[in-house]
């Protein structure tokens, strides 16, 4: 079910059972010349509804900016600073924990979110030792491509021309959610890696299509649907779990 569907006796109701919400986070970011700007956002969000209704769990709203400055050299690419998105994941968690929830499981489509959102947890846990009231929020998060039947169908489909960004398999969600958006045309096998990027004109010297060590041309939506499927399934287990658990687990 999802926040934004719901009236605010329906989310009490909801909350009477459950103190626990998903959140989707995501980019909005280049991803090569064949992939959309929007596909982490996206992806993170559909598999987290997916997710969110087989657990019948609440689903809130998407985080679609996150941090993607080593992107910023491609039109179309958005980037929150790091502390920017710290005060907005802080800020979107005290203001459902004012309501009474009280764990929130983030479903992660940009690997660029990782370490501020690690940040953004240890922010808030050390704001709850300094405040020494009141029961203590569980966060946590989880990357929709690492589960691990995706890791195997990742493999399975692309091997090494998977890459690390503008991937055929983030290709395939998107082309299976959104048939629309399949870009016609061929590109050419990936190039070699090149080393550490240090910044956004760095990255464009070195990979000036956008991609990674990516093959896109790779995917289809048949993938795509099996590699969603794969995905969802494996977080609705997870989040229950979660969310089931009487002890906070260390997300480092």
């Amino acid at each position: 079910m999802q926040l934004h569907d719901l009236t605010w006796p329906e989310v009490e109701a909801y909350r009477r059972r459950s103190d626990g919400v998903i959140i989707p986070i995501g980019s909005t970011e280049q991803h090569g010349p064949s992939g959309v700007i929007g596909t982490d956002a996206m992806v993170a969000e559909a598999i987290a509804r997916e997710a969110g209704r087989r657990a019948d769990l609440l689903v809130g709203p998407v985080i679609s900016i996150g941090a993607a400055e080593h992107h910023m050299a491609f039109p179309g690419t958005l980037s929150l600073r790091p502390a920017t998105l710290i005060a907005l994941v802080r800020d979107y968690i005290h203001s459902l924990a004012q309501h009474g929830f009280r764990q929130f499981f983030f479903i992660n489509g940009h690997g660029g979110n990782i370490a501020t959102l690690k940040a953004a947890f240890s922010e808030i846990h050390a704001e709850q030792r300094g405040e020494g009231a009141g029961l203590a929020l569980r966060c946590t998060l989880t990357n929709w491509y690492e589960v691990t039947a995706v890791v195997g169908l990742r493999k399975q489909y692309y091997g090494d021309r998977e890459g690390r960004h503008a991937t055929p398999s983030e290709i395939a969600v998107v082309q299976y959610l959104r048939e629309d958006l399949i870009q016609a045309g061929s590109l050419p096998p990936p190039g070699p890696l090149q080393g550490e990027v240090q910044g956004a004109e760095d990255f464009r010297a070195k990979y000036p299509d956008g991609r990674i060590g990516s093959w896109p041309d790779l995917a289809t939506p048949a993938q795509g649907r099996a590699l969603f499927e794969a995905s969802a399934g494996g977080l609705a287990q997870r989040v229950q779990a979660f969310f089931a658990e009487g002890r906070v687990p260390s997300p480092f």
